[in-house]
């Protein structure tokens, strides 16, 4: 049985603020080093994904989320991994986001999310809030 035969399960926010979207840069030393990423994680055994996006959000960002809505799932093929983002448009939190882990993050005009890099798997999260944001 290869890696690939069961995806990872992410639980991932898109958190708004206005016309900008909060992004988080990859630590060195994990997967996709260096890239940008919305924020999340994988799910715990048992959890369903509003607890894994909560859970998540409060660890890496240290925020309540206070609603969410989903947007979309992005199953997507690494050559050595497969994933399934659950991804979860976030548009009211209570804090101040910080990088708890150590990871910087930025709020970014939603027009400038092109001029990051993200890995392949975030491409269609940017097609859909290219939209979103036209909208």
């Amino acid at each position: 049985m290869s890696n690939r035969a069961v995806p990872l399960e992410v639980a991932v926010a898109v958190i708004v603020r206005g016309s900008s979207v909060l992004i988080a840069k990859r630590p060195i030393g994990k997967k996709h080093e260096g890239l940008w990423e919305f924020p999340g994680g994988k799910f715990e055994p048992d959890e369903d994904f509003a607890q894994a996006l909560r859970r998540e959000i409060m660890e890496e960002l240290g925020i309540e989320i206070t609603s969410q809505e989903a947007l979309m799932q992005v199953p997507h093929d690494y050559p050595e991994y497969s994933v399934n983002l659950r991804v979860a448009l976030v548009t009211n939190f209570i804090g101040e986001p910080q990088g708890r882990e150590g990871q910087e993050v930025a709020w970014v005009p939603s027009a400038s999310l092109s001029d990051y890099a993200f890995p392949e798997a975030n491409r269609a999260i940017l097609q859909k809030l290219a939209i979103y944001f036209k909208s």
